[in-house]
């Protein structure tokens, strides 16, 4: 149990350190998450040899597994008891094991058709099982730093800021990192670019645990199961809307960051431009989440969300009527929509965190852990399903790697950059609306927590 100095001060301002330390966490997790989004279905596709198709399914059905191992591992760290904290330890332990899944992931044997698939099922399901191990633990720890709304904002803010330059690393240096380390060889290239990638993410990892303080603890006398965890969840309306709203989002978000190589490489046919446009796309974002906390002042969390995502709909489907050679009006729109998008994962990500105290307040229990488990599979989730999307329309249109795309092909990797995500993201915008946790609300809801928390003292 906390100590009364840890109870009185989860209203009290979290020092910039503490910000920048837990920050620098989503830097490490985007060594891998970037990748994932930008490269690996093209990976599958153009360096190890497998099927669009098959690629995109795979990535999909992965998630069947991660629908376990996400609540299972929120309700093993909400029950972790150690002298470091319930979260922070095993940001300390698991980096080393996340390194090495990576490299499997990206490692391509001489096998068959159906060797490929199996290897790829089986290294991906790894590499997702370890990001499991460290990724619930690091964004329920969020949820225990501070109780202070706009705390959380201002560090969340700091998180994507963070992960949105790693993202903007790795769309700019992974391709020639590739080549430099490999020396012609692509395949030992890839492996050597994800243990580099890994090794950096795992001292970041190590950060986070020493710069961070769990404050947050769950009432005293709490009694609570897993079971009991997912149905506190089930019974929370804003985590419901949120759990939706990752779903969409991610979407969105994947679909363009997967399709963004394709449409540069066979529609745009300039190559050259890939690491370019992805980097923009990537400091658009970041500069995005920096601004969050300024744009909270004006505006409460869901209308700025609505928003947003209404911004980015428009923008994504004004996207499709751009010619190929209007390379400066694409950069534009394309920056555009990372500006609107950038706020979006900080502002869902403070709302968890006040999602959890909502159901501390109406239930009496707190399971922060299983809160964010639940959120970062539906945040998996929406990465999968845009993986698969983009493989089968590609398949559906006739794609072939590494040739001149058709006519119906080219049409196919326009559409999963502009129109469909545009789509999804108005459906987000529409969503937002059953949001209930206002600013009112949420400070009642915290200072009767905290009035609670001082009377078992």
């Amino acid at each position: 149990m906390a100590n009364k100095n840890d109870q009185d001060g989860i209203l009290a301002p979290v020092s910039l350190k503490e910000k920048i330390g837990y920050g620098l966490g989503d830097l490490g997790f985007n060594f891998y998450w970037a990748n994932i989004s930008a490269f690996l279905l093209i990976f599958y596709t153009d360096t190890f040899g497998i099927s669009a198709a098959a690629a995109g399914t795979m990535m999909l059905v992965t998630k069947i597994f991660d629908a376990f191992t996400d609540p299972i591992m929120g309700a093993i760290a909400d029950r972790t008891k150690s002298k470091f904290g319930r979260f922070r330890p095993y940001l300390l332990y698991a980096g080393l094991p996340m390194a090495a899944a990576g490299v499997l992931t990206y490692t391509t044997p001489d096998l068959g058709e159906g060797g490929k698939v199996i290897w790829a099922y089986g290294t991906y399901t790894l590499m997702m099982l370890m990001y499991t191990v460290l990724s619930v633990p690091y964004s329920a720890l969020s949820g225990v730093i501070t109780a202070k709304s706009q705390d959380r904002t201002d560090l969340i803010s700091f998180r994507f800021i963070a992960a949105f330059s790693g993202t903007t690393i790795v769309n700019f240096f992974t391709l020639d990192l590739v080549d430099y380390l490999g020396k012609g060889n692509e395949v030992l290239g890839w492996q050597l670019t994800m243990g580099v990638y890994g090794i950096l993410a795992a001292i970041l990892f190590a950060v986070v645990f020493y710069t961070t303080k769990e404050r947050i603890q769950p009432p005293p006398n709490q009694k609570s199961n897993a079971i009991g965890d997912i149905k506190d969840l089930l019974g929370n309306r804003p985590w419901l809307v949120l759990f939706s709203l990752a779903l969409i989002i991610m979407i969105t978000i994947t679909m363009r960051a997967g399709a963004s190589i394709y449409y540069i490489k066979y529609y745009i046919g300039r190559p050259d431009l890939i690491k370019y446009f992805l980097t923009a796309y990537g400091l658009a974002l970041a500069a995005g989440a920096a601004c969050t906390p300024i744009l909270t002042r004006f505006l409460d969390k869901k209308r700025l969300m609505i928003v947003l995502m209404t911004t980015t709909g428009i923008l994504s489907m004004a996207f499709f009527f751009v010619p190929a050679n209007a390379i400066g009006l694409m950069f534009t729109i394309h920056i555009l929509i990372g500006f609107a998008l950038g706020p979006k994962s900080p502002l869902a990500f403070s709302m968890y965190a006040d999602a959890a105290d909502y159901t501390e307040w109406k239930t009496g229990r707190r399971a922060t852990a299983m809160t964010f488990s639940a959120a970062i599979f539906s945040q998996k989730l929406g990465g999968a399903l845009a993986s698969f999307i983009i493989g089968l329309v590609l398949a559906t249109m006739g794609y072939v790697a590494n040739e001149a795309q058709s006519d119906a092909s080219q049409t196919g990797i326009i559409l999963v950059i502009s129109i469909i995500p545009g789509i999804i993201a108005l459906l987000a915008a529409f969503v937002m609306r059953f949001y209930t946790l206002d600013n009112t609300t949420l400070q009642k809801i915290q200072l009767e927590l905290k009035e609670r928390k001082a009377s078992e003292e």
